[in-house]
This record gives C-alpha cells, sequence and structure tokens, in this order.
C-alpha cells in the first residue's frame, strides 16, 4: 500500500458514493460484448485498444466513440440503438457482484450515507442492485438524466448531485470508482477518489487518491470496520 493509499484510508468521509459497473456489478463484461456484438452487426471490427477507450463511458458516448473509431460517424445512431439493446439482453440474467462488493456495502450501510452514481440507464442500475440484495442500502441513486440536466461522466455532474442527496459537501464525500472517466467526474466534483481493480495504464490512475485491486483488500474492509458502529436501517 502507498503513501498515498494510507492517507486516504486514514480518513473518515461523511458519505461513500459507488459508481457500478465494474465497480459493485460485474456487467463491464456484458458491456465488452455489447459492444462487440453492435460492431459485428453492422460488419465492424472494433480498433485495437477500444475496451480500454470506451471503459466507463455513457452508452450514447460509446456509440458515439464507436463511430467514430471505425470512421463511419454517420453510423453513431444506430450503433448506440445497438449497443443498448444488445446490453440489455445479456444484462437480464443473474447478476454477478464484484468481488468484496456485498461485504463492503454491508459494513458501511448505516454508519454513513452511501450512494450510487453511474452513467448506466437508471432500470438497469435499480435492477442489478435489488437482485444482489443491495439496493435497499442506498440514499440515493443518481444517472444522467437529460430533463434534470444531470450530464454523463465525465462530467461531475452525477457525483455532485449524489453528494447533495446524501447531505454532505463533495469535498467530505468519498467516491469509489473503476475507470478514469469516473475519477474525473468525482474528482471534478470535488469528492476524493478511491479507484479498484486492475490498475489504468498510463499515469491516469494517479488521478485517483489511492488505488486498490479490489472491494475485499484487506486494508480496505478494515477501514470499513473502524469508522464506527452502525446507525440502524437507513430508508431510500
Amino acid at each position: 500500500m502507498t503513501t498515498s493509499d494510507r492517507d486516504l484510508l486514514d480518513w473518515s468521509p461523511e458519505a461513500v458514493v459507488f459508481d457500478c459497473d465494474g465497480t459493485l456489478m460485474d456487467s463491464e463484461r456484458h458491456w465488452q460484448e455489447a459492444r462487440s456484438r453492435a460492431f459485428r452487426e453492422h460488419g465492424l471490427q472494433p480498433p485495437p485498444g477500444f475496451a480500454e477507450q470506451a471503459l466507463g463511458l455513457h452508452y450514447e458516448d460509446c456509440g458515439r466513440l464507436m463511430a467514430q473509431a471505425v470512421h463511419k460517424p454517420d453510423l453513431a445512431e444506430d450503433l448506440t440503438a445497438a449497443l443498448l439493446d444488445h446490453f440489455l439482453a445479456l444484462v437480464t440474467g443473474e447478476p454477478v457482484t464484484m468481488p468484496g462488493a456485498v461485504r463492503l456495502v454491508r459494513l458501511l450501510s448505516g454508519r454513513l450515507p452511501l450512494a450510487v452514481a453511474s452513467n448506466c440507464p437508471r432500470v438497469v442500475v435499480e435492477g442489478s442492485l435489488e437482485r444482489a440484495g443491495l439496493l435497499a442500502h442506498f440514499q440515493c441513486l443518481v444517472v444522467p438524466d437529460t430533463g434534470d440536466c444531470v450530464r454523463p461522466k465525465p462530467y461531475p455532474d452525477v457525483y455532485a448531485v449524489a453528494a447533495r442527496l446524501c447531505g454532505v459537501p463533495p469535498h467530505r464525500a468519498m467516491a469509489v470508482e473503476d475507470s478514469l472517466a469516473g475519477v474525473e467526474a468525482a474528482r471534478r466534483a470535488s469528492l476524493r477518489v478511491l479507484g479498484v481493480g486492475p490498475r489504468p495504464q498510463g499515469d491516469g490512475a494517479t488521478r485517483a487518491d489511492a488505488w486498490l485491486p479490489s472491494l475485499d483488500a484487506p486494508e480496505l474492509l478494515a477501514w470499513a470496520h473502524a469508522l464506527g458502529s452502525p446507525r440502524g436501517p437507513r430508508q431510500l
């Protein structure tokens, strides 16, 4: 564990805001397969390294990126629609949580407000968390909404709104993220950021205050245990 990791885990936030895909739920694999199917449906092949570029993007931004990557900008709308259709078909099965997600959420639940800030459609986030038995632990779920002018990551909106709904100043909340787009969104909203999962290549990961391999890292679970006693169940 690095010095910056220790610094973050020596801190007691007033709220924790989780990303969903790839952080709480193992649904990033469904997005990867959905992208592959959407490309194949149009007779296209993704360029090398595309999966890394698309990680954490809102599906509409991803559809546009897919079209740009194959030099067919006129297909952006069709690729976006195909991407979402394939993802929804893949994600309807039993949800799989990321290692340590259930234990960590249950440890934190009731000790401080918890929220989810995701680029996924609300129906996907709510359905996945409910089937995993986690939905009731969160005070609020925030997703991009054009009607409410909440823009997707890497804009800061979903994290800024989540902190506000938790009733805390953004700089007193901690974001938990697996993607650089999400890390950037949380940083721009003034949250401190814990990155989890495989550390991204390059220096982008240094934008997070700390980076751990998974949510079941012993030091993270020890930190959660030390935050204090539960305050009772929280209502959505």
